[in-house]
């Protein structure tokens, strides 16, 4: 969470959601932090392919991280979290919304 906080501290709001990215990916880069970006996650029924899952970031194999550009959570978007949970296995998700007023974050656990 501090990442996220001193992302939006240095650069503030009004930016496009590839640009928070950017910079979170930077910092995590120089703190050390395992994550993986952009990473496709494919769904199947049945045995036939229905389509991909592109999470923001997955942080040290067990977080999933959505970041957007917003100054409140939309139920789309915490339903977004919890398929990207489902479909990876992973029980703890954070979105993150980069917004005029301040940076505002919701823990999102799979099941709730």
């Amino acid at each position: 969470m501090g990442i996220l906080f001193g992302v939006y501290n240095a650069i503030g709001s009004g930016y496009q959601e590839k640009h928070y990215q950017r910079a979170v990916k930077k910092e995590f880069l120089e703190n050390d932090i395992k994550f993986t970006e952009q990473a496709p996650v494919t769904l199947y029924y049945k045995g036939d392919k229905l389509g991909a899952y592109y999470f923001d970031f997955i942080v040290e194999n067990k977080i999933v991280l959505e970041l957007k550009c917003a100054s409140k959570f939309y139920p789309k978007d915490i339903k977004q979290v919890l398929g990207y949970l489902k479909a990876k296995n992973l029980d703890l998700g954070i979105l993150a919304c980069f917004g005029k007023n301040g940076l505002i974050y919701k823990r999102i656990l799979k099941g709730n």
